[in-house]
């Protein structure tokens, strides 16, 4: 039985010659304590499952889910994705890369898909999300995946990993499971670009959403995502996930079940859009949002590319120098105190939920 101190215990009165007492605010404690859990779509009554299935046929035919809206016929073309009818997986593999809680002890039953319906420059998997590479399959085949997942793999979940641009085959891929045999917590892992639409198809059917928030201003989500609406697509849609699941959740193995879990990579130069984000999660969303600030950003993708231009000659290359190089600003490490300030800012807004690093030998909790 876990016995723990919320940031709400009440602690005793102390005396002045008596060191002070701080309350451990941990996340696996009630109300985030769950005796056992039930994955939402084993509960989907058989009417609702079908109303699913036919909206996922639709939405392929007319596909106007994501906030692209491209409204092909994808069993005839593809939009901007480049998917069409069937998913393009990447990788699907138990994976241990994940927050503890989500990866426990036996990995995260992950699903990467190819392709992505953002273009972020400085992507940290554009060798998945920026290339058609990979293996074509029905929904029905993803489904068999997931199954193995759960009966070879003992994972812990089924973990969906850019799945913003295929939510009809995602939708289909867990009804098929679930008439399988599937009984394991699905996690949808996203950008947070989804659309309402997209997010209402998936109710009832998802049981932890992994939203990564990446930056708060139209004109960085225009020049770094390729996506103007971004900032305001993802608050929209982060704010519907928590309508749905609410706070994350845990039982007592320390693996969670349900709920929402905030992803934000600190950027160099960005700390000021961090700070906002967190504000945002703490105003509008749930002060006992989960949230991992994260530090691993790199320069990958295109940064750091040298920039494109004319052919010159070779003396005037050499008057000028190294090429100059593609997102110069963010051709860098984020540094300590850019980390801090989000940090900070994230604390200062009344959030306390945060996937740090265990301070002792044991399984991080």
């Amino acid at each position: 039985m876990f016995w723990a101190l919320s940031k709400h215990t009440a602690l005793p009165r102390l005396s002045s010659a008596t060191k002070p007492i701080t309350a451990r605010a941990l996340h696996l404690a009630p109300p985030f304590l769950l005796d056992d859990y039930t994955p939402r779509y084993m509960t989907l009554s058989s009417v609702d499952a079908a109303k699913k299935r036919s909206d996922a046929y639709t939405h392929l035919r007319n596909c106007n889910l994501c906030p692209r809206l491209c409204g092909v016929n994808r069993y005839e073309t593809t939009g901007m994705c480049l998917i069409g009818d069937k998913a393009k997986v990447n990788v699907i593999a138990p994976h241990f890369g994940e927050e503890p809680c989500i990866q426990g002890h036996n990995g995260s039953g992950s699903v990467f898909f190819s392709m992505c319906n953002l273009r972020c420059v400085f992507c940290q998997n554009h060798d998945i999300a920026h290339q058609r590479n990979g293996q074509d399959v029905t929904p029905e085949e993803l489904g068999d995946w997931y199954l193995k997942l759960q009966d070879v793999g003992n994972v812990h979940n089924i973990n969906l990993i850019t799945p913003e641009h295929i939510v009809p085959q995602v939708v289909l891929s867990i009804l098929h499971a679930r008439d399988q045999g599937l009984s394991l917590p699905i996690i949808y892992n996203t950008s947070a670009y989804d659309s309402l639409a997209s997010l209402q198809l998936l109710d009832g059917l998802v049981d932890i959403y992994l939203p990564d928030f990446k930056v708060w201003e139209p004109a960085t989500s225009r020049r770094l995502l390729k996506a103007d609406d971004y900032a305001a697509t993802a608050r929209e849609s982060i704010k519907a996930m928590q309508a749905q699941v609410g706070d994350l959740c845990f039982t007592a193995d320390g693996i969670a079940k349900k709920g929402v879990l905030v992803r934000h990579l600190v950027m160099p130069g960005f700390e000021a859009e961090g700070a906002q984000i967190m504000q945002f999660l703490a105003e509008e969303v749930s002060k006992d949002c989960f949230v991992n600030i994260m530090e691993q950003y790199r320069p990958d993708a295109y940064v750091g590319r040298s920039k494109r231009r004319a052919k010159q000659s070779e003396e005037n290359q050499q008057e000028k120098g190294e090429d100059e190089k593609r997102y110069s600003d963010i051709n860098r490490a984020v540094s300590a105190d850019e980390i801090s300030v989000v940090r900070k800012a994230a604390a200062t807004a009344g959030l306390w939920r945060f996937c740090d690093s265990a301070k002792h030998d044991g399984f991080n909790l």
